[in-house]
């Protein structure tokens, strides 16, 4: 575990956060599609993502579940860490977006290194802006773009994310992800196929102008 934190992080913690970390964090391999938090949780570790990829879910009180954001390698959620600081059920799911490792930090760790190091300091606000900045995004779309345009820059999202242009996908897993009804995303999928935007087949999905 030392070896992938001093690869990940060697360039932003100090020596002793990176001993820190390794002494008391916990590893874990978590496979593709492996439900990691669910709503109502008790949550006592947050995550740091040293490879791999996590999709983050809310929930709109009806059972109907909406994409928040992803965390890549390097992240942390700052949901969770608000959910434990204040001691807090779990108000989000999370499952794994690819087979991925993570370093489970106990949150009593996490609230004693904000005040003994400043680059943990800086790694939590960091966090928490560059979730709020996706989520405002998410808002974003959600209010002023129409559905054609969220769903095509969903696409794009998860393409990024995977690091491929070639999505195994669902029309359901979409409407699931972007709330709204899967009759929908097929009429509008097959417009953006039309328009030259992606290439469609059984459960697949090729997104024509990625850029890695």
């Amino acid at each position: 575990m030392r070896e992938l934190l001093e690869e990940k992080y060697g360039h932003f913690f100090e020596e002793k956060l990176i001993e820190e970390i390794n002494f008391h964090g916990i590893f874990k391999k978590v496979p593709k599609d492996f439900p990691m938090i669910n709503i109502g949780d008790t949550l006592t570790h947050i995550p740091l993502v040293i490879e791999g990829a996590i999709k983050v879910m809310g929930d709109d009180g009806n059972d109907n579940e909406y994409l928040l954001y992803y965390l890549e390698t390097g992240d942390s959620c700052s949901m969770s860490m608000t959910c434990c600081i204040g001691n807090r059920k779990s108000q989000i799911k999370a499952l794994a977006e690819l087979d991925t490792k993570i370093i489970m930090i106990p949150v009593q760790k996490m609230e004693e290194w904000l005040v003994k190091y400043r680059t943990w300091r800086t790694f939590v606000f960091d966090s928490y802006d560059i979730r709020l900045k996706e989520m405002l995004s998410a808002i974003d779309a959600l209010v002023f773009h129409n559905t054609e345009e969220r769903i095509y820059q969903y696409l794009r999202d998860k393409a990024m994310v995977l690091h491929t242009p070639e999505l195994s996908i669902t029309h359901y897993q979409i409407a699931n992800d972007l709330n709204t009804s899967r009759v929908v995303v097929s009429r509008l999928m097959k417009k953006l196929s039309l328009d030259g935007k992606i290439e469609t087949n059984r459960n697949q999905v090729k997104v024509l102008d990625f850029t890695k």
